[in-house]
């Protein structure tokens, strides 16, 4: 590790997303107060992950973010950036908005592992079902507003996902997806907006993940990516994503 990242009090900064989470509090970025570079963030990031684990959750799979050419000229990289999901974070057909700080929701592609993926060219043959899904996002940091290192370190925003029924794998290079709040169509787009084919986001997570020492597992999901902007999820309100061939899930808040 280089000294930038011997000097970031990884302990520390967990403690601090920790307790934005726990206290449903906004928090100052990390970065504003800490030397955090994108090695130290993935740190506190896996530190944080461990944290929930020894409280008895379980890993469910991993999470792509940055999936989109726009956001990665946006935040200044060339690469997408990965979260860890873990049982606790899976929602079923509603989710209390009330405690997360300010949630959005976003229309998703989600792969189901179906065995241990042991490199990255077997990924897509490890692939047991594909479903469309949604993430629910919430920044830990103030106006939902971060650098790279900090929102690695936050996990990636994940908050809640789900998922509909899974489908037999197939050709999802440009499926198209409608996000509706209360019957209203507030976002559609294309799967092609995921690196121009989520199968490309599939194999990142593959490589991402072993190269910080993890298989995903069998019963493991995938979220692709956004295939849209993230908008507000309000309380109260009904969510329903569907999927050109895909079906749909809904969800509740």
């Amino acid at each position: 590790m280089s000294a930038d990242v011997r000097k970031a009090d990884v302990q520390a900064l967990a403690t601090t997303l920790e307790e934005a989470v726990r206290e449903r509090r906004a928090v100052p970025k990390l970065t504003d107060g800490a030397d955090l570079d994108v090695a130290a963030a993935y740190a506190v990031q896996r530190e944080v992950i461990e944290r929930r684990t020894r409280r008895g959750e379980r890993l469910a799979g991993v999470k792509m973010g940055f999936t989109s050419r726009a956001k990665m000229v946006q935040m200044g990289v060339d690469d997408v950036i990965w979260g860890l999901l873990t049982d606790a974070m899976h929602a079923e057909s509603s989710v209390d908005v009330s405690g997360l700080i300010h949630p959005r929701v976003e229309p998703e592609i989600v792969y189901l592992i179906g065995r241990e993926v042991r490199s990255v060219a077997e990924v897509e043959s490890c692939v047991a079902g594909v479903a469309v899904g949604y993430e629910i996002l919430d920044s830990r940091y103030r106006d939902f507003k971060f650098t790279l290192p900090d929102v690695i370190a936050d996990n990636a925003s994940a908050a809640r996902f789900g998922f509909g029924a899974w489908h037999p794998p197939r050709d999802l290079s440009n499926a198209g997806l409608l996000l509706e709040i209360d019957g209203r169509p507030v976002q559609t787009g294309s799967s092609a907006a995921i690196l121009g084919d989520p199968v490309r986001s599939l194999r990142a997570a593959a490589r991402l993940a072993l190269g910080a020492g993890i298989r995903l597992e069998p019963g493991w999901v995938v979220l692709a990516g956004a295939a849209t902007a993230a908008v507000p999820l309000p309380a109260g309100a009904h969510v329903r994503v569907t999927g050109s061939g895909l079906g749909g899930v809904e969800v509740t808040t």
